[in-house]
């Protein structure tokens, strides 16, 4: 999978500016067990869920990711998420 990164902070040296991962491999779609812990154990509501569905879609970057981007999840949740990740 190739990826591409396009960041304003990481090329001037700012930091708060946002990235975009594009992938050049599609993302397969979150499972439904994913999206239940999401919503259930996370906490997120449909419209961050829908939001950072559309966002994962739009740059086929995987969905943990966006969320984490969008400030969404925090980094211990998002850690938590790819260890949840893994074991399934």
């Amino acid at each position: 999978m190739a990826l591409a990164s396009c960041c304003a902070a990481d090329q001037h040296g700012l930091s708060g500016a946002a990235c975009v991962v594009i992938s050049t491999s599609s993302q397969p779609p979150p499972s439904a067990a994913l999206l239940r812990l999401l919503r259930n154990q996370f906490g997120l509501s449909e419209s961050a869920l829908a939001l950072g569905l559309r966002q994962a879609q739009q740059e086929q970057a995987p969905l943990p990711v966006v969320l984490w981007r969008f400030g969404l999840i925090s980094l211990e949740q998002f850690d938590a998420l790819l260890s949840w990740q893994d074991q399934e």
